[in-house]
């Protein structure tokens, strides 16, 4: 019984102590300090003495000068010490109106948890950092620490029609004035002016003198957007001077002493000094994105945490991002260097942390995929063995279709393991525009993405509908198309992003090398990017009958230097003589001479994979190229095909199973392709990587490239 009396007691205590709490902050307000103003008057016209005002503001040090702008807090009709006894105060209609507006409603306790920040308490409760100040004395000179117990105010919620009334105002016709000149005063269209003054007569452009008309306020003039100049707390770091400081603010040093004598005092900046110093507006400069790459703060990251992750210098970080000397907070967008980009994964100018999608599945995502591939079932005559391994080996577009349909399913069976449930439907376009469109009608409810169609036609047909249901689509093997569509994620990448790769791969590895063009006549247009990109190489002539000049060629090599020589063709009998010709330099080298030569080219086709191109040749000269793809014979991929199939598989299947495993581990993080593909960056798997690119209104391109290159008969990946 004693215990539970104790107990009772001790609550009804809390209570009322919480609610005396509450009432003594509701006798504070706030007043912006008016030039000519002095603590004397402000202290009369609330009828308080300086003495209390001063009790309430103790970062104020020369209350003889109290500096425009400044906001203090007033204590009101409450019995403060050394103040004189006076009748209740009858406030001025405006300042009891604003009262009644900005008045909690309540109040709650918060304590205050590690690295948390003013601005994550003011979001999380939806209030400024201003009201919170105001109901938190201490917060004007102290900065926030864990464990502090903190009155957060409620207030009332502002009816929304009462929020919209406040940004528009009555506005008075002047004379000679027309629609057009009003609507473009005040940047709207006269569409807009029509669509605010409804009453406005349609077969008429007529306006009178003096004819109210409804318009926004001036950027500025609405209630929202006023500002007052007010001071803020700055805690002074290690390690930064008073210089640092007044070029932060925009201030001269001068005023920063003048705003904080003590610094005087104390003979000079200290660490952890609190000083009073305006508050900064934010910087409308324009983002340079060719100087510039960016990222954007996550929650619980700390200084230390972005220096390592961002390989960047803590000092450096600061140069760039000096708003960071107030703390950080989550969401802050930070500057870093543009060659960053060599080290940290950048998409559309914006740093992206590094996810490991193995690490991140989400078990409860259930991925929805549906396949259409040309099987071309309606072809295959099964009556026939023979007849039937002939149609499927020499048809292309069985070959396709077969070879990423078996990658997928050997993709499908390692999710299933890594507990990842898929559901798949796949389908036979039969490469016939109303089968496909009878096939999306009765199955397209709750897909997720679809793999396919591998037709450039078909594919814009799949697209419009899926488009509507706001449906990713995956396309195997193109790489753009005619029509754009939003939704289209282009898997293989184009032939103009595989000629700048290995340009760029040649600009950033080249010192002193000769660099020489063979281009046959259906390769002009090639020939003429890469003299844009590389305007010293030189172009060898080519005979009448297209084959390369030889006199000419040979007195173009150079025996100072080495020569790289870049070849454009899809002739397989010129990419045989040329890579024999180069060889046959190379050869000479070997056994006195001094001519070195390596080859190149940004098209690799089936010219260069032909019977007659020697693979000793292109060893010999380093061959190098870029690939949407590359070959790795000792992948967990290859030993799994070989097992359930009997056969190694082709490039079809190896880019059936990237492009499965990658589509369901991004959809198993978050089931939505496209809010996933704002957060990964480059992935790579058994022979193919994507790094998806997004041009609005025209789909994702993929731009992950490989640069490969002949070493001792075998082909590598070239960093």
């Amino acid at each position: 019984m004693k215990n539970s009396f104790i107990t009772a007691f001790c609550v009804v205590c809390t209570f009322v102590l919480s609610t005396f709490c509450v009432s003594a902050q509701q006798r504070y307000i706030t007043h912006g300090v008016e030039k000519g103003e002095t603590l004397y008057s402000i202290a009369k016209k609330y009828r308080v003495t300086p003495f209390a005002i001063l009790k309430e503001n103790p970062e104020i040090t020369d209350k003889e000068n109290i500096k425009p702008n400044t906001i203090l807090v007033i204590p009101v009709g409450e019995d403060i010490d050394g103040a004189t006894e006076e009748k209740p105060i009858k406030p001025k209609p405006e300042v009891e109106e604003n009262l009644n507006q900005d008045r909690p409603i309540g109040y709650t306790r918060h304590k205050v948890r590690k690295r948390e920040t003013l601005f994550g308490i003011t979001k999380a409760y939806n209030i400024t950092e201003e009201q919170l100040k105001r109901y938190n004395k201490e917060l004007y000179a102290t900065p926030l620490k864990k464990g502090m117990v903190l009155q957060i105010p409620k207030y009332p919620e502002v009816p929304e029609e009462e929020e919209k009334d406040i940004e528009f105002f009555q506005y008075q016709v002047l004379p000679k004035e027309t629609r057009w000149s009003i609507a473009n005063k005040y940047g709207i269209t006269v569409d807009s002016l029509i669509a605010l003054n409804p009453n406005l007569p349609k077969n008429s452009s007529y306006l009178a003198e003096g004819q109210e008309l409804r318009l926004p306020r001036p950027k500025g003039d609405s209630l929202k957007e006023q500002q007052v100049g007010i001071f803020e707390s700055y805690t002074v770091p290690k390690s930064i001077g008073i210089y640092r400081i007044s070029q932060n603010y925009g201030i001269p040093v001068d005023s920063v002493i003048a705003l904080n004598p003590e610094i005087k005092d104390l003979g000079g900046l200290k660490e952890g000094m609190v000083l009073r110093l305006p508050k900064r507006k934010p910087s409308d400069e324009i983002v340079n994105t060719e100087n510039f790459i960016f990222y954007q703060v996550k929650p619980k990251q700390t200084v230390f945490t972005l220096t390592r992750n961002l390989k960047i210098s803590r000092d450096s970080l600061l140069l760039l991002n000096p708003e960071l000397e107030n703390g950080l907070k989550a969401g802050m967008v930070l500057k870093l260097p543009k060659k960053k980009e060599e080290v940290l994964q950048v998409k559309n100018a914006l740093v992206i942390d590094q996810i490991n999608l193995l690490d991140s599945i989400n078990v409860v995502n259930k991925p929805n995929l549906m396949f259409l591939l040309p099987f071309r079932l309606d072809r295959v005559d099964f009556s026939n063995s023979d007849k039937t391994q002939n149609q499927i080996t020499g048809r292309k577009d069985i070959s396709y279709a077969m070879g990423l349909y078996s990658g997928a399913m050997i993709a499908l069976d390692s999710l299933k393991h890594l507990g990842i449930s898929v559901n798949v439907k796949a389908f036979d376009t039969e490469r016939n525009a109303d089968k496909v469109n009878a096939i999306l009608a009765q199955h397209l409810l709750g897909i997720d993405a679809i793999v396919g169609p591998v037709d450039p036609s078909l594919l814009n047909t799949v697209a419009a509908q899926a488009t509507q249901k706001n449906i990713p689509v995956v396309a195997p093997f193109a790489s753009a198309n005619a029509v754009n569509f939003n939704n289209v994620f282009y898997a293989m990448p184009n032939d103009e992003l595989l000629r700048n790769t290995l340009l760029d791969y040649i600009e950033k590895n080249r010192t002193k090398e000769q660099v020489i063009v063979i281009a046959d006549a259906k390769h002009l247009e090639a020939r003429q990017a890469i003299l844009k990109r590389l305007p010293y190489a030189r172009v060898a002539n080519m005979a009448k009958d297209g084959s390369l000049h030889l006199v000419d060629f040979k007195g173009m090599l150079t025996r100072n230097e080495e020569n790289w020589v870049i070849v454009e063709t899809t002739d397989e009998s010129l990419a045989a003589s040329v890579s024999s010709i180069l060889n046959a330099s190379n050869h000479n080298n070997e056994t006195g001479g001094k001519t070195k030569v390596r080859m190149f080219t940004t098209n690799y086709n089936s010219a260069f994979e032909g019977e007659d191109v020697s693979r000793p040749h292109l060893s010999n000269l380093k061959f190098t190229f870029p690939a949407p793809f590359k070959v790795d014979e000792t992948s967990s991929f290859v030993k799994a095909y070989k097992k359930k199939y009997g056969i190694d598989p082709d490039r079809y299947a190896v880019r059936g199973y990237d492009m499965t495993m990658d589509l369901v581990l991004k959809l198993a993080y978050k089931k939505n392709l496209f809010e996933t593909n704002k957060e990964i960056g480059v992935t790579e798997y058994s022979g193919n990587k994507f790094d998806y690119y997004h041009k609005y209104t025209a789909g994702y391109y993929n731009n992950a490239v490989y640069v490969l290159g002949y070493d001792n008969l075998y082909i590598k990946e070239l960093k």
